[in-house]
C-alpha cells in the first residue's frame, strides 16, 4: 500500500462537494454496521436461548457500550494528531501518534481485565435484574472482557485511519469485524448452543480478529521508506513533553464524553417520571435522532481529517475552506433528515413500536425531535474542527457550560410544560454545544494563520 501523503497542503480536489460527499458514504455506512450487530446479537439469542439469556445480552451490551463508550477518547484523540502530522509531512511523527496512545489502550485493557470483577459487582448492583439473567450476564461478561485491549485498540488504529482520510478503509475494518462477529454469534451461540456466553465469546475473538486485520493496514499504510525503520526511537516514543499533551487531550475529550453521558442521562431520568409511555417515547424518538446522527457524524468525521490536516499544514485557506464545504454539505443533510422527521416521522416510530400509548406520545412530540436534528448539525460540525484540531479543552469546557445549562433548563421548563418542557431544554442543551464552541473558533482560526 502507498505510504501516507507528505505533502504540506491539503489537495484542492479532497475538498470538492464531489469528494466529501465520497468520503462521507463509507462513514455512515461503518456507523450502520454497529446497530446491525446488536440486531443480530438479540436475533440469535432470541431464536435459539432463552428469555434469561436475552436479557442478559441486553444488559451485558449495555455495560461494555457504557465502559467502551468512555474511551471513546482513544479514537478522537489519534485522529487529531495524526491528521496534523499529516498535514506537516512528517512521517516520524505520524507513526508516534499511532504508537503512542496503542501502548495506552493496551495498558488500559490489561487494566480492564485486572478490574473484570469489580465492574461486573459493580454493575450488576446498579441494574435491576433477575437472579437467572444476572447468572447469564456474569457469564457474557466474562468471556467478553478478554477482548477489552483488542477493543481499546482497535478505536486507536480507526482514529487513525479517520485522520488520514482513508474511509474506505475504515469500512472494510468495521464490515469485516462486524460481520465476522454475526458469523461466530450463530456458530456458538446457534450451531453450539452456548447462550449468552457464545456471543460474548464470539465478540471477544472477532475483537482480537479486527485488530490484527486493522493493525496490519494501519502498518501498511504507514509503511516508511524503504531502509527507514518502522519503530521511532525508545526517546521519542517516550518524550515526556509529547506524552503529557497526550494524556492531556485525552482527558479533556474523556470528561467531555461523560458530560455528554450525564446529559443524555438526565434527559432519560427526567422523562421517566412523566410515566412508562413517555419514557418509551422519549427513547423512540432519540432512536431517530440517533439515526440522523449516523448521517451528521459521516461530515464531521470528513472535518476532523481536513481540519487536522489543514492545522498541521498551517493552511488557513485550506482550514477555512474545509468548514465550509463539509458544513454546507452536512447543513443540507440535516434539513433532508429533520424534513423525513417532521413528514414521516409516525410511520417511522410505527415501524419501531405498535404499543398504541407510545406511538401517541412521540407523535406528539415529533416535532422536538425535528428540531433537534435540524440545530444539532453546528454541534458536530465543530465537534469535528476541534478533534481535528485537538482544541480538547475547548470541547470540554463547551461540554461542562451546556451540560450546567441544559440542567438550569430543564429545572426551569420541566415542572410547567412537562415533557415538551424536557425536549425543549434538551434542544437548547445542543444548541449551546455549537454556541459555546462556535465562539472558540475565530481564536482557533488566528492560530492555524500564525503557524508558521
Amino acid at each position: 500500500m502507498p505510504g501516507p501523503e507528505s505533502t504540506s497542503a491539503v489537495d484542492p480536489s479532497s475538498l470538492s462537494r464531489r469528494a466529501v460527499l465520497g468520503s462521507v458514504w463509507p462513514i455512515v455506512l461503518a456507523n450502520a454496521s454497529a446497530p446491525l450487530l446488536g440486531m443480530a446479537d438479540t436475533a440469535v439469542i432470541g431464536r435459539y436461548g432463552t428469555v434469561q439469556a436475552l436479557g442478559a445480552i441486553a444488559l451485558g451490551a449495555l455495560i461494555f457500550s457504557f465502559v467502551f463508550w468512555g474511551f471513546g477518547f482513544l479514537r478522537m484523540a489519534t485522529t487529531g494528531f495524526v491528521a496534523q502530522a499529516r498535514g506537516a509531512g512528517d512521517e516520524e511523527a505520524l507513526r508516534l501518534a499511532v504508537m503512542r496512545p496503542l501502548l495506552l489502550a493496551a495498558t488500559l485493557g490489561v487494566g480492564l481485565w485486572l478490574l473484570a470483577t469489580p465492574i461486573e459487582t459493580v454493575s450488576l448492583a446498579l441494574l435491576d435484574a433477575t437472579p437467572l439473567v444476572e447468572l447469564e450476564a456474569v457469564d457474557y461478561i466474562r468471556a467478553r472482557i478478554w477482548g477489552a485491549p483488542a477493543a481499546l485498540a482497535t478505536f486507536v488504529l480507526l482514529g487513525t485511519l479517520i485522520g488520514l482520510g482513508r474511509f474506505r478503509l475504515l469500512l472494510f475494518v468495521q464490515v469485516f469485524v462486524n460481520g465476522l462477529n454475526i458469523a461466530l454469534d450463530f456458530l456458538f451461540a446457534g450451531a453450539l448452543d452456548m447462550g449468552a456466553v457464545g456471543v460474548g465469546l464470539g465478540t471477544a475473538i472477532a475483537e482480537w480478529v479486527g485488530l490484527l486485520v486493522a493493525g496490519g493496514i494501519v502498518f501498511g499504510v504507514l509503511k516508511p521508506p524503504s531502509g527507514t525503520r518502522w519503530l521511532p526511537s525508545k526517546s521519542a516514543l517516550l518524550d515526556a513533553a509529547q506524552l503529557r499533551g497526550m494524556f492531556t487531550a485525552q482527558l479533556d475529550i474523556m470528561g467531555r464524553t461523560l458530560m455528554l453521558l450525564a446529559g443524555f442521562g438526565w434527559f432519560t431520568n427526567e422523562g421517566a417520571q412523566f410515566g412508562d409511555a413517555t419514557l418509551a417515547a422519549n427513547h423512540v424518538l432519540l432512536q431517530l435522532v440517533s439515526f440522523s446522527a449516523f448521517f451528521l457524524d459521516g461530515f464531521a468525521y470528513a472535518t476532523e481529517a481536513l481540519v487536522g490536516k489543514a492545522v498541521g499544514a498551517g493552511d488557513l485557506a485550506t482550514f477555512d475552506m474545509a468548514i465550509r464545504r463539509t458544513t454546507e454539505l452536512a447543513v443540507i443533510s440535516a434539513v433532508v433528515l429533520t424534513a423525513i422527521i417532521a413528514f414521516a416521522g409516525d410511520p417511522l416510530v410505527a415501524l419501531l413500536t405498535d404499543l398504541e400509548p407510545v406511538r401517541a406520545v412521540a407523535s406528539e412530540h415529533m416535532s422536538w425531535a425535528a428540531v433537534y436534528v435540524a440545530v444539532s448539525v453546528a454541534a458536530f460540525q465543530l465537534d469535528g474542527v476541534f478533534i481535528g484540531a485537538t482544541r480538547t479543552r475547548d470541547m470540554r469546557n463547551a461540554a461542562f457550560w451546556s451540560l450546567a445549562l441544559f440542567l438550569v433548563a430543564s429545572w426551569a421548563l420541566v415542572p410547567s410544560m412537562a415533557n415538551h418542557g424536557l425536549w425543549l431544554a434538551f434542544v437548547l442543551y445542543v444548541v449551546a454545544r455549537g454556541v459555546t464552541l462556535g465562539a472558540r473558533l475565530p481564536g482557533l482560526r488566528q492560530d492555524v494563520a500564525a503557524e508558521p
